[in-house]
Formats: structure tokens, C-alpha cells, sequence
């Protein structure tokens, strides 16, 4: 249930979400105009350009969908549990998610097709970052699923059944900052193309950072 979920849930999905909309956006932007974030779009090239395009496009395109598959599996492999709490391998995580956008942005400078997979790479960690806790899915690369599950709560609030208030918070919370991340994105690649990619590669560190400091003042706390 997201009411089992800690207060911090809501701040670092806004600035996850945040992080996701700012890569997504300068992908739409600089790499072949494809998203970067989500896979639907990619995965829908792939299956028609299996009839249409060049071998050497299909292939670029399910090496992208290979590489978010592999940073998702970098986090499974991490976090080795589906439950959200403190004391995990978050830090680390975004401390590599930090890596992989800084490595994206030297090959990408230097029209290299690595640099789109290391980013696609970099998403895949964030999305199974936050993970599956209590039955509730949190995503914060991509809104598709978040408005899907906001419309349902919607129409059953409707049909007068009880309201999860928190619940529409933090979706409304990841849609705000992913649209937000999208905005900053068009404007920072406008004034330094891919080397804009180095703000949301700073967020991550800020991010590991505070999630360390906070999680040890926890820890210090709880201790008799």
C-alpha cells in the first residue's frame, strides 16, 4: 500500500521523475529524436523497421531496448529485495546512474552510438530503482502507467469509492516533475547540448548524497 511507503517516497520521486524528463527530453532532442526514458516508442520502431529499415537501424534500436533491460537487471541484481526502506543500495545506484549519463555525454559529443545506450542504461537502473512495495508500482521515467492508474482511482472515486489522497499525490507529484525534468531539458540542450546531460547526472549524485546522510542520522536515531 502507498500509505506504508516513508514521507522521503515523495521527494525523491519528484526529483527522480525530474532526472527522467530531463534525459528523455534532450534524447527527443539530440538522439535521433527518440525517447530515451520509456521504451513503447523505441519497441514500436523496432517491430516496423523489421520490415522497413536497414539492418544496421533494427539493431541499434533493440540494443537499446537490450540496454535499459540491462540497467533494470543492474538494480534487481543490487537491491535484492522488492521492499522500500532504508539501508539499501540506492546510493550506489545513483552514484552508477551518475556514471553512465557522464559516459553518455562523452560518446554522444563525440557522435557515438554508445552514448544513447549508456543513457538508455541509465534509465532502465532509475525505473527498477524504485520498486514494488505492498502491491503498489511505482515508475518514474515514463507517466503512461502513473495517468492510467490516476484515471482508475478517478472513475472509482466516481462510482463512490473511498479516495487514496496520498496515493493521486504521488502520482501528481511524478507527473509534475517529469514534465518539469522535460521543460529544463529543451531548455539546457538549446544553451549546451549534450553536456546538458551533466545536470541530471549532478542531481543523481545530490540525491545519493542526501539519501546517505539521511539514512545514517536514521540509523543513529534508532540505535538504543
Amino acid at each position: 500500500m502507498i500509505s506504508k511507503l516513508p514521507r522521503w517516497v515523495e521527494y525523491g520521486s519528484f526529483i527522480l521523475a525530474l532526472v527522467a524528463g530531463l534525459i528523455n527530453a534532450i534524447g527527443l532532442l539530440g538522439f535521433k529524436h527518440q525517447s530515451i526514458s520509456h521504451l513503447s516508442g523505441t519497441a514500436t520502431l523496432f517491430g516496423t523497421g523489421l520490415l522497413s529499415a536497414t539492418l544496421h537501424d533494427s539493431v541499434h534500436l533493440l540494443v537499446i531496448l537490450l540496454s535499459f533491460l540491462a540497467g533494470a537487471c543492474v538494480s534487481g541484481f543490487c537491491l535484492r529485495s522488492g521492499a522500500l526502506a532504508l539501508g539499501r543500495n540506492y546510493s550506489r545506484l545513483l552514484y552508477l546512474e551518475s556514471l553512465l549519463i557522464v559516459g553518455s555525454i562523452h560518446f554522444l559529443t563525440n557522435d557515438s552510438l554508445l552514448g544513447h545506450y549508456l543513457a538508455s542504461a541509465a534509465c532502465g537502473l532509475q525505473n527498477a530503482l524504485v520498486t514494488t512495495y505492498s502491491g503498489a508500482v511505482i515508475r518514474t521515467t515514463h507517466v503512461t502507467g502513473i495517468f492510467t492508474d490516476l484515471g482508475i482511482m478517478l472513475g472509482s472515486k466516481l462510482r463512490g469509492e473511498p479516495f487514496d489522497k496520498r496515493k493521486a499525490l504521488l502520482f501528481l507529484v511524478i507527473i509534475l516533475g517529469f514534465v518539469l525534468g522535460g521543460t529544463l531539458g529543451a531548455y539546457l540542450f538549446a544553451l549546451y547540448r549534450f553536456n546538458a546531460l551533466l545536470i541530471p547526472a549532478g542531481i543523481c549524485v545530490l540525491l545519493a548524497l542526501a539519501y546517505s546522510i539521511y539514512s545514517a542520522k536514521q540509523n543513529r536515531q534508532t540505535k538504543p
